[in-house]
């Protein structure tokens, strides 16, 4: 019979083998397989009648949590780092949530193969609850950062597999279009969730914008529990099972990433010749490079196998997955701290900005999957994607003041960028499950959501580390010779927004535009990270796809 690790659609791939996913041997008939070749044959009719809006019904409410966790607090960001008086540390909310989901991405594509798609779905719902709870009990920064890191392990399951199952379920040309399906529901969660956001801090307190989606979270995992129903994953002792984890690959990966993470915040804050910061960042070096030696040497079931990362046909794919991503993430939390910095605005008005970009995204996935589904073809309408990802950001750029003040040119530019991003992350994907081969098409599918997670934890920290550092320099030469505490002002203003309204008009208008030129810079930035992910588009091999799915 199939299994949770079996494509439940298939075309006429002789290199695939039933029951498991593994590389496809010289000698098809020495290929390990489970479950005689009749019994597969039998399961083909039933695979073709499964209608995948039954697969995504019973994870809708999952998915719109996962995208609505991923906005709700952008709005809130200045009010959080306000009241507990660590602005400067309020990237940390969102990188130490994304260092744990890119660290578990990669590993839950590889636990769904041992332990079954469902139950890994169901684990994931359990540990993102217990992290969002906490993150709404949390009466620290540091708090609610290990809050979230925590939320993060459980965060990084739910839309991987969620997308493995689809691409268990769906034949390739039209997984574009079921994609974009699931991205109406994830980025109708993304529109959600940066108002809510704004108008629970502004109400009844920051906090709530984390409890509310407890009770939510519930249904979620009810939902799945009984109205999901996949083929039976095979049996096996939970020891054997757990021996196939790549532990050290996850654990060199998240220390990596963690290093890295520390080292720029702490340069961007501290100073780039501080011993720790420089530590941290030869950690960061040396960690790597034992991932990298783990996963293509050591383990014997990696997360990250070297066939997969090392692939020529992919790479493109996966870089362009890692700058769009860190460009459109970078854009999206420096325009709510620019409205609200500079304009003054509420955190509800921030988050109101941010709409267009969350509707873009989701128009430009449906129609970069309608247009594979028309054409079998990819490569040009990905070009084009982020193409149009690039012109976007510029118009951001320069309605954000370098040319002109608008906020309407400012969320023109984040709609045209979004539907750039949304296109092309439903275009690469497709990409990168043709390239791989049905057999990888799991590994691959979690290997690109590492990227993506690799991609916003770095255009955020990134993007922070370049406003820290252009803010605290900024401030330093425009305040020397004024009749004020330059050291008490640069440490508050970057401790908490409030802090503007004890200041007098001379020195609150210098600080105003500091914020401004240190956005500005951050700005650029991504416009840089937009570009390279334009670059690599050009790349992507494209396949020609039949209604089939090969």
């Amino acid at each position: 019979m199939a299994d949770e690790t079996s494509p439940l659609i298939s075309g006429n791939d002789s290199t695939r083998n039933h029951g498991s996913i593994i590389p496809a041997s010289d000698d098809d008939n020495n290929a390990p397989v489970d479950g005689s070749q009749v019994e597969a044959e039998e399961t083909e009719s039933r695979k073709e009648a499964i209608n995948p809006l039954w697969i995504v019904a019973p994870m809708g409410i999952g998915i719109f949590l996962s995208a609505m966790d991923q906005t709700i607090i952008i709005a809130s960001y200045a009010a959080i780092g306000s009241e507990l008086k660590q602005l400067q540390k309020t990237s940390w909310i969102a990188t130490s949530y994304m260092l744990t989901v890119t660290a578990f991405q990669p590993l839950f594509g590889k636990l769904s193969d041992i332990f079954g798609r469902k139950t890994c779905l169901l684990f994931a719902y359990c540990i993102f609850g217990i992290g969002i709870l906490f993150c709404g009990l949390s009466q620290t920064m540091d708090q609610l950062i290990l809050s979230q890191a925590f939320a993060g392990i459980g965060g990084g399951g739910m839309p991987a597999i969620t997308s493995i199952i689809m691409s268990d379920v769906v034949p390739l040309r039209s997984r574009g279009t079921w994609q974009g399906v699931l991205n109406i529901i994830f980025s109708t969660g993304s529109m959600v969730g940066a108002p809510l956001g704004g108008f629970l801090t502004d109400t009844i307190g920051w906090r709530w914008a984390f409890l509310v989606q407890f009770p939510a979270l519930i249904l979620a995992f009810i939902s799945v529990s009984f109205t999901l129903h996949l083929p039976p994953h095979p049996t096996s002792d939970f020891k054997s099972k757990f021996k196939r984890i790549d532990f050290g690959g996850a654990l060199s990966l998240i220390l990596s990433i963690f290093f890295l993470l520390y080292g720029l915040e702490r340069g961007g804050n501290i100073g780039w010749n501080d011993r720790y910061t420089l530590g941290a960042l030869s950690l960061s070096s040396i960690s790597f490079i034992g991932f990298g030696i783990i996963e293509m040497s050591i383990a014997n079931e990696p997360f990250a196998p070297k066939r997969i990362i090392v692939n020529g046909s992919l790479i493109a794919s996966y870089f362009v997955n890692f700058f769009g991503v860190a460009s459109q993430i970078g854009v999206i939390f420096q325009t709510s701290l620019y409205m609200q910095a500079v304009h003054e605005f509420s955190a509800a008005r921030a988050g109101s900005v941010l709409l267009p970009g969350i509707l873009g995204g989701v128009s430009g996935s449906l129609v970069g999957g309608l247009v594979i589904q028309s054409t079998g073809r990819y490569w040009l309408v990905t070009v084009v994607a982020y193409g149009l990802q690039v012109m976007g950001i510029l118009v951001v750029v320069l309605g954000s003041g370098v040319v002109v003040v608008s906020v309407f040119g400012i969320c023109v530019g984040l709609l045209v960028s979004g539907f750039g991003n949304g296109g092309g992350i439903t275009t690469s994907l497709v990409a990168l499950i043709s390239n791989a081969g049905r057999e990888d098409q799991a590994i691959a599918t979690a290997v690109s959501y590492l990227f993506r997670s690799l991609g916003s934890v770095v255009g955020l920290s990134v993007g922070s580390t370049v406003l820290q550092d252009t803010l605290r320099k900024m401030l330093r030469r425009r305040l020397v010779g004024s009749d004020v505490d330059v050291d008490e002002i640069v440490r508050k203003v970057r401790e908490s927004l409030k802090y503007l309204d004890q200041l007098d008009s001379d020195t609150r208008t210098i600080v105003k535009r500091s914020y401004e030129d240190a956005i500005h810079n951050t700005f650029w930035v991504s416009f840089g990270t937009a570009i390279c992910g334009f670059l690599f588009s050009l790349f992507i091999k494209e396949k020609r796809l039949d209604w089939d799915g090969k």
